[in-house]
């Protein structure tokens, strides 16, 4: 696959994540987890805003009415963008000193799902599903939540511990929102510690679906972006211009384009110097176009 990857005009993130494609405003937004800021970038007028704050937001979702659903280390918030003001929607069921939120989306229900993450990479995380106000872990033993994402039909839920190079996948009652048939969709090979980053693929970090219920996969350290058959084969190896992309989401009015948020933090002074896109969001054309965000209730 031949791609014209670019980035867009605004400055890079130290650890951009969870780009969501806004299905009613038609603008991209994306957090920088350790920057601790929500992005947006409108395509159509060329802005780029900024809202700053105290603590880590880990990704956002499209609300129900109006604003966003932001996971937070500190729990999570209905954040109003036109005030720049947060409303509590649930407490961290974690100890926020060494653990907080990482990836998470809304099922086509209206459900949010959000993981978690440890601080020190123990095997601690987990999955919480909120539903009708209620926060319910739903799925744990791994160490590092990433790679949610929702098949067409909504029946298929996967899900990655990026630490342990293993994407999963349930099936996802709509009715009620439980999950069965927990199962590897795809596994891929660690680096031996110690060895260079030359040839190593990378490990799963965040996903979306397109249309034909294939899943895109950001290879975190492999330089690489994955497009994955529902039965985990590979379709599409994408080489990338940076070494550690984080996540993928379609956007564009027809949803054929492709953002993927990217990491600089902690990056070697020779990689960031060969590498100057690390930590911008990059952009391509493709042929399938994504599915839209599904908007999250309270």
């Amino acid at each position: 696959m031949n791609a014209d990857i670019t980035s867009l005009p605004v400055p890079p993130s130290l650890l951009g994540e969870s780009p969501l494609w806004h299905p009613d405003e038609q603008v991209l937004y994306w957090v920088d987890i350790p920057g601790r800021r929500l992005n947006r970038f409108d395509p159509a007028r060329g802005s780029h805003d900024q809202w700053p704050f105290e603590t880590e937001p880990a990704c956002c979702a499209p609300l129900l009415g109006g604003g966003l659903l932001l996971a937070m280390r500190d729990g999570l918030w209905r954040f109003d963008t036109r005030t720049g003001q947060r409303h509590a929607v649930a407490k961290p069921p974690y100890d926020p000193a060494g653990q907080r939120f990482n990836d998470g989306k809304a099922d086509a229900h209206g459900r949010f799902w959000v993981g978690t993450i440890d601080d020190q990479r123990q095997p601690n995380a987990a999955l919480y599903r909120l539903d009708g106000g209620q926060l319910d872990r739903v799925a744990d033993g791994i160490t590092v939540s990433n790679g949610l994402a929702f098949s067409p039909d909504g029946r298929t839920m996967t899900w990655a511990d990026t630490q342990a190079h293993v994407i999963y996948a349930f099936d996802l009652d709509g009715s009620d929102g439980s999950l069965s048939r927990r199962r590897v969709l795809a596994q891929f090979a660690r680096r031996a510690e110690g060895a260079s980053l030359a040839g190593y693929g990378g490990r799963p970090d965040g996903a979306a679906m397109d249309a034909e219920g294939a899943l895109w996969v950001a290879m975190f350290e492999g330089q690489r972006l994955l497009r994955l058959a529902p039965d985990g084969a590979v379709l599409v190896d994408l080489a990338l211009p940076v070494r550690c992309p984080t996540m993928p989401c379609f956007g564009g009015a027809d949803l054929k384009t492709l953002y993927i948020t990217t990491a600089r933090a902690k990056r070697p002074a020779e990689e960031l110097a060969a590498q100057p896109l690390a930590g911008c969001v990059l952009q391509l054309r493709v042929a399938v176009p994504g599915l839209p965000a599904n908007l999250a209730r309270l």
